[in-house]
């Protein structure tokens, strides 16, 4: 991914040092904090943001900033309707998105977020920006900011664009375990649904912690047979080895198992957890989903009526070439409502739509 980019060696240090810095906590403050130094060099700039942002029932949101503060960001509120960044990276999801495209310099200079920068005391002279979709109803936009007039190059953009699936994923995994107690790596009883486990593993695939269901999943899951002599099964832990065995960029592909069965889907995902010293533990998260699974109306709003009803038969499994058929459109028409559903619901794959529509049709 970053090969296309010509980086130097230098920068290929920081963008792994920017990927094992999004990896390594689990809380959100942590994660920006450990991130800030090595991205603010790979792409130089001043000053880095993260908006966390939920649309339901209305738009609100929470913007974290490591390092010195950002004056503007602290009076957001009052100048939150006139924001120039907003629709041109909701317009366009996951991606990077330079000021210039936002809007022409003399408009950019006569904004009041400009102005207002300016009258705090920094003027925010050049921006970059990208929408994180996270789940239907939650959203990430990672900002980074220049003080001096030097537009932010392609290059800058591109290194940005090949890290947007990393925070996607740092975002996630933040929301979606909130839970964990990162100083004693620990997951709280998560919820009393016998269709959902976790399991903690060390990384010689020994179960360290598991919660109440977790047994019972696995034993209706598989058959004796199929169990390793650590106690996971043999298709957990061959995917559990060959993520530990990945680099990051790879991993991101491969973090969600998938068993397709009579009755529905069977889904594990891979999260790995933080740790400050030695091997890093696991967290195998786990799933029962009915193969009747209904689109989520959080989901549905976000779609057109052709997307909605691509992605309600990608909830029953059907192939491209069956949807096509039903629809009476061509195939590749649907891999482009495919692409637009990946990119407005935040999704990486098919497993991650079926992980999200579960989540959503019954929230923990």
């Amino acid at each position: 991914m970053s090969g296309s980019m010509n980086l130097t060696t230098h920068e290929l240090m920081l963008r792994d040092r920017v990927i094992s810095a999004l990896n390594s906590s689990l809380s959100f403050p942590q994660v920006l904090e450990a991130t800030r130094a090595p991205l603010l060099e790979l792409a130089p700039s001043d000053s880095v943001a993260l908006c966390l942002m939920r649309t339901t029932p209305v738009l609100d949101f929470k913007w974290l900033v490591p390092g010195h503060p950002i004056p503007l960001l602290e009076h957001y509120a009052s100048v939150s309707d006139h924001d120039f960044v907003r629709a041109p990276i909701f317009a366009r999801p996951n991606e990077v998105i330079l000021d210039e495209e936002m809007l022409p310099r003399r408009e950019y200079e006569h904004s009041l977020l400009y102005q207002r920068s300016r009258e705090l005391g920094l003027g925010l002279e050049h921006v970059m920006a990208v929408l994180l979709p996270i789940r239907p109803d939650f959203l990430g936009a990672l900002a980074l900011y220049r003080t001096q007039r030097r537009s932010y190059s392609p290059q800058c953009a591109a290194v940005l664009s090949s890290l947007t699936p990393h925070l996607v994923n740092a975002v996630r995994n933040c929301s979606d375990v909130q839970a964990l107690n990162t100083g004693a790596l620990l997951l709280e009883e998560l919820h009393d649904r016998t269709d959902t486990a976790y399991l903690i593993v060390e990384p010689s695939s020994r179960k360290v912690r598991r919660s109440k269901h977790a047994d019972v999943l696995l034993e209706r899951w598989f058959a004796p047979s199929d169990f390793h002599s650590s106690g996971l099964p043999l298709p957990l832990k061959e995917r559990l080895d060959a993520l530990m065995g990945m680099d990051a960029d790879s991993r991101l592909e491969k973090n969600v198992w998938v068993s397709l069965q009579a009755d529905g889907y069977r889904t594990v995902r891979f999260i790995e957890l933080p740790a400050s010293d030695g091997p890093r533990k696991w967290a195998l998260l786990m799933n029962e989903i009915p193969m009747s699974i209904p689109l989520p109306v959080d989901m549905r709003s976000k779609l057109t009526l052709r997307e909605a009803e691509t992605a309600k038969y990608l909830l029953r499994n059907w192939t491209h070439e069956q949807i096509a058929g039903e629809l009476g459109i061509k195939v590749h028409t649907v891999d482009t409502h495919v692409r637009n559903i990946r990119d407005k619901l935040g999704i990486d794959n098919r497993a991650e739509l079926l992980y999200q529509a579960a989540r959503l049709n019954k929230p923990v």
